[in-house]
């Protein structure tokens, strides 16, 4: 542990506001939603621009709605937001106010949460779902240089820099009410150790800490990520460890470099296995999530108990591991 992270900062229980808890208390396993920015342009979006899945808050917020609705039609407990690459620096640099980039990034828990009231409107007389959650995206400062850096890490900010940075997207998500965050394709432990000490100045949030990494033992940066989970398991703040944008091959043995690290909840949602190439930005190579649900069973006997999906992964794939859960509820995965 850092010296800049006494164990003050640490003696506070945080599990009375970790909505994670309840519901693993009361069903094996938490079903996260699949990708959003990659979906939004499946259904005609425009990303090409440094904004990415953001710029779509500005232009068709209705579109980003409907994603999370039928994420919660597929079967998803958990809706994470359109804030993954929006920031102030990316919507100034738009033209837009501070002011007005800190509105767009709260919208973006609101058309989450209204796709979550529209959902329960629908689904009022059939029968009973577990809550429905609201997980507010932040991504990794990389994201924002729209040049693939969120799979390498190799940005040279200082962990002040990095909490500067991060530190006005946290504050409107959780001004507007997300439930928890989810600091989500984190390439580096060096910015997830800013990340958790800027979960501190916010001391009834939670968050779910999601590497990328770069093959079956390593972030994307480099370390183990054994380490990491063993660094994120002394962080009461942190709700969950796990992995994120990783092609399905790794997900197996990153799984247990995590169960060696952390008693925490694991939590995986891969990508399809195809790579993005940020100099054509555009993906290559084969599609490994054609048995999405057949695979994650493997993932859930490794130890994973929050699964979902990530780029090129779709409402489809969420269904699918809604009916292997729906068959297999009364003996596990």
């Amino acid at each position: 542990m850092p010296e800049s992270m006494t164990p003050e900062l640490y003696r506070y229980n945080f599990s009375a506001m970790n909505p994670l808890s309840a519901l693993l208390a009361s069903q094996p396993l938490i079903l996260l939603d699949g990708a959003l920015a990659t979906e939004l342009e499946r259904r005609g979006a425009d990303l090409r621009d440094p904004l990415w899945s953001a710029k779509i808050l500005l232009e068709q917020p209705e579109l980003i709605q409907q994603v999370h609705l039928d994420y919660f039609r597929a079967g998803a407990d958990c809706a994470i937001t359109a804030s993954y690459q929006a920031s102030v620096p990316g919507f100034t640099r738009r033209g837009l106010s501070g002011a007005e980039a800190l509105v767009l990034i709260g919208k973006s828990v609101a058309l989450a949460r209204a796709a979550r009231d529209q959902y329960w409107d629908e689904t009022a007389s059939r029968g009973t779902r577990p809550r429905l959650f609201i997980a507010g995206s932040v991504g990794p400062y990389g994201a924002t240089l729209h040049d693939g850096s969120e799979y390498r890490g190799d940005y040279p900010l200082s962990e002040e820099e990095l909490i500067a940075f991060h530190r006005p997207r946290l504050a409107a998500l959780v001004a507007a009410g997300a439930d928890l965050m989810a600091c989500e394709t984190i390439p580096s432990l060096h910015e997830a150790r800013a990340l958790v000490r800027l979960l501190v100045e916010f001391p009834d949030a939670a968050a779910w800490v999601s590497f990328s990494a770069r093959d079956g033992l390593h972030t994307s940066h480099g370390e183990p990520l054994r380490a990491c989970a063993e660094f994120l398991d002394a962080c009461p703040q942190v709700a969950a460890v796990g992995i994120n944008c990783t092609p399905p091959k790794f997900i197996p043995s990153l799984i247990n470099a995590v169960r060696e690290g952390t008693r925490k909840p694991i939590l995986v949602y891969p990508n399809s296995g195809e790579l993005w190439d940020a100099a054509s930005q555009r993906w290559y190579g084969e599609t490994a999530c054609d048995d999405f649900a057949e695979q994650a069973r493997d993932w859930y006997a490794a130890g994973a108990r929050l699964i979902g999906g990530c780029c090129r992964t779709t409402p489809e794939h969420i269904r699918g591991l809604r009916e292997v859960v729906t068959l297999s509820e009364t003996k596990g995965l």
